[in-house]
């Protein structure tokens, strides 16, 4: 497998995700919990270089911020390519009830979300609709 640590495109998508992956933690877990995920088209993906170097490029982000993470990548999903990343490090029980509260929130919105009427449903924090948003703004920016 290739490394992309010192690829300019790895480095600079890993800036752009350091304050995403940051605002992905659930206020008040004391930068605990967090977890990530984009939907891109599979062009588009392949576009910012691949799943692999996207994957890498969210563990160096990571690495920032003191996470221990698993990160996911798959292109051709029914959802085109989907990349996640979480960190995986054992919550101090001071910030336990806050991020399994921020779990909870997360599991029953997706939950509402599949259950609803069909149509589309309303972007809200934490949503990957939005992550993926921020996602596409951030490199964005960071490729200009």
């Amino acid at each position: 497998m290739a490394s992309y640590t010192k690829d300019p495109r790895c480095i600079a998508m890993a800036e752009a995700m350091v304050p995403l992956l940051r605002r992905a933690c659930p206020e008040g877990a004391g930068g605990y919990g967090g977890s990530y995920q984009v939907n891109l088209d599979d062009e588009e993906a392949v576009g910012l270089g691949g799943v692999e170097l996207i994957r890498a490029a969210m563990r160096k982000a990571a690495r920032q911020l003191d996470w221990k993470v698993e990160t996911i990548g798959w292109i051709g999903t029914r959802f085109g390519t989907m990349v996640a990343i979480q960190d995986r490090r054992e919550v101090p029980e001071a910030y336990r009830a806050v991020v399994d509260a921020a779990m909870y929130e997360r599991m029953s919105a997706a939950v509402a979300g599949v259950s609803a009427e069909s149509g589309e449903a309303p972007v809200q924090r934490g949503s990957v609709a939005l992550m993926t948003q921020e996602f596409r703004a951030a490199v964005a920016e960071a490729r200009t």
